[in-house]
């Protein structure tokens, strides 16, 4: 009896000790809650106050997140992903019957069965059977074909899914970036695409390029506190972060949000509603004037009455068009396919037919997205120097590894990379840093002489050459030349070091020559867009970059350089415009830049309310 006791009384302790740490969990989930309710209700500006208060009000350190941590922030934040809208199959093949045709036809197949007795005679079977099957091959083709489709495409994305080094536990490991949560600390380096916003930690800045979110060609520098968004690529650097934002609270889904809420009838479908409402209101004045005509004037039985009512229904409405439809719109969805394309809407191959506007991003869409060097239109300022030894100084003057957006361009302009540092000895490389604004290379020639080549910022430069007053006024016109035309300038400047040594100043600089950078539009835009024109699409770009490079690229690709800076849709800018109201602007322009936030949700919107 005491043992059963004694048995008993430690079964009630430990029950107890799992109460109070069952107790414990809740109330630090609950706790962990509240503290992050400012985050989720996106309250505080994680974005731009001091990176210590990121850590407070994220309640996390630089150590990372545990595993429970990180499991609690999933329930609480969701993945990091954008939401989609799961829809029925069911409801979805039941969709395509759900329209004014097919309502006529169903009218029909109802009338068919429910109404047609009497006489003695049965039910129209014969009609009922041969509409539903007229509506079931519509809906089963439409389905498959824009199942298949959407299967494609989320196979695509599972296999682009992209992954993160991220700190957990104490130890770093690689993890699909859909399960990071507001607090991770991951690693970027060359080449990783931001997997959430964050905010740099210690280290050296980052090149970053945001083409995809702003439209800019050129990466921006990131320094050590600052943010970054979801979605952009690191071109150079390498250092650690702390995700403040993740799925839809970042800036990328907040811009996808505002794109996914507007609404737009396509034109298939309006097309279709037309033909619809028209069959249905010819329909039913027909079949009013018959039944006063049959039952009153000629007074027909009952059964006789509804076979020609009947015909009347179905005779009136194009019972096999929307079958018809659907097999072209599938042959052309095939078609398309085997060119790449993946069409996840059928009609959306009717409405790209309907087209009249095509509005296009500049960067990596009409252009390569990759900066290069304009050879023929490089000034030399430096006499017995040709634009070949302007390049290779260029290219002496860059990393040979671990390069930026500038130092891959110009030594791409090499027949062979290696001809940088062909025939010389490198004895120091000073690197690109935002006080300097240039890079230089000291080297040693084939003789055994010292020399010493830079290239950055044109005022930079100019600041170095000894002949700065006679030259300077020329390089200015040149730099407002390049300017005018949307091309951006790199200075060049050489010197020799008679000492023999990195440390020595050297001699006096000579400014060389200035060499303009552009991004080039790719091989087929010219074409394509001129093929576009042709058919009576007009074509217009639409870009984060300058008005400039905007201008200089519509003029390179045949387009127009009628462009706007994006402000002009918002209102802004009525001194310059005067009273053009803003559908007649977005008639003329041939495009729009400008850096703003939220640029193409705002252009897309003010472009959608002035589409016919």
């Amino acid at each position: 009896m005491p043992i059963r006791f004694h048995n008993f009384v430690i079964l009630t302790h430990f029950d107890l000790e799992l109460k109070i740490e069952g107790e414990q969990k809740i109330k630090k989930m609950v706790e962990g809650t509240m503290s992050l309710d400012a985050v989720i209700k996106e309250a505080v500006d994680l974005e731009n106050i001091p990176i210590e208060e990121v850590f407070d009000n994220l309640k996390c350190t630089k150590e990372g997140l545990t595993s429970e941590e990180v499991q609690e922030r999933l329930d609480m934040f969701g993945y990091n992903k954008l939401e989609e809208k799961k829809e029925s199959k069911i409801l979805k093949f039941l969709g395509f019957m759900w329209n004014p045709l097919s309502w006529v036809m169903e009218a029909a197949a109802l009338m068919a069965i429910a109404m047609a007795h009497g006489g003695g005679k049965q039910g129209d079977y014969q009609d009922f059977v041969g509409i539903i099957i007229f509506l079931i091959i519509n809906s089963t083709i439409s389905f498959i074909e824009e199942n298949n489709a959407g299967n494609a495409a989320a196979a695509l994305m599972a296999r682009l899914a992209p992954k993160a080094k991220v700190l957990r536990d104490g130890k770093w490991s690689e993890e699909d970036a859909s399960v990071l949560v507001p607090g991770d600390i991951v690693s970027i380096k060359l080449g990783d695409i931001i997997p959430a916003d964050a905010r740099l930690l210690e280290g050296d800045p980052l090149k970053i390029d945001q083409s995809a979110l702003t439209g800019e060609s050129l990466p921006v520098t990131k320094h050590p506190g600052e943010g970054v968004y979801s979605g952009s690529t690191c071109k150079q650097g390498e250092i650690e972060a702390v995700v403040i934002a993740t799925g839809v609270h970042t800036f990328f889904g907040k811009a996808a949000h505002l794109v996914e809420n507007t609404t737009h009838v396509g034109h298939f479908q309006q097309v279709l509603t037309s033909i619809g409402n028209f069959c249905i209101c010819s329909i039913a004045i027909g079949m009013i004037i018959e039944i006063i005509v049959i039952y009153d004037v000629h007074g027909y039985g009952y059964r006789n009455g509804i076979d020609n009512l009947l015909v009347l229904l179905i005779g009136g409405i194009p019972i096999a068009m929307p079958t018809v439809l659907s097999v072209t719109m599938a042959i052309g969805s095939h078609k398309l396919s085997q060119q790449g394309a993946i069409t996840k809407r059928m009609t959306a191959i009717e409405e790209m037919a309907g087209m009249d506007v095509l509005c296009s991003d500049k960067t990596g869409t009409l252009t390569l997205n990759k900066l290069t060097v304009d050879k023929e239109m490089i000034e030399v300022f430096a006499k017995g120097v040709g634009k070949d030894l302007v390049v290779l100084m260029a290219a002496r003057a860059s990393r040979m590894v671990n390069q930026d957006a500038i130092d891959c361009a110009i030594v791409s302009m090499l027949a062979d990379p290696k001809e940088a540092r062909a025939g010389i000895k490198e004895v120091h490389f000073l690197p690109f840093n935002p006080t300097d604004k240039r890079t230089a290379l000291t080297y040693i020639d084939g003789a055994g002489n010292m020399h010493r080549v830079s290239k950055g910022a044109p005022e930079q430069i100019l600041n170095l050459a000894q002949n700065k007053a006679e030259i300077e006024r020329k390089v200015h016109a040149m730099i407002d030349k390049f300017a005018e035309r949307g091309l951006r300038s790199l200075g060049i400047a050489r010197q020799e070091v008679p000492e023999g040594s990195k440390e020595s100043a050297g001699g006096p600089w000579e400014f060389v020559a200035l060499l303009p950078l552009f991004d080039p539009p790719r091989h087929d835009s010219a074409e394509t867009i001129r093929r576009a024109l042709d058919l009576g699409v007009s074509v217009k770009m639409i870009t984060g970059d300058q008005l400039a490079i905007g201008k200089e690229t519509g003029r390179r690709l045949g387009m127009g350089t009628n462009m706007y800076p994006s402000s002009s849709l918002l209102g802004e800018n009525k001194d310059q415009l005067g009273a053009v109201s803003i559908d007649d602007l977005i008639e003329k322009a041939d495009g729009f830049a400008g850096k703003k936030r939220c640029l193409r949700g705002g252009l897309e919107s003010a472009l959608g309310k002035s589409a016919v």
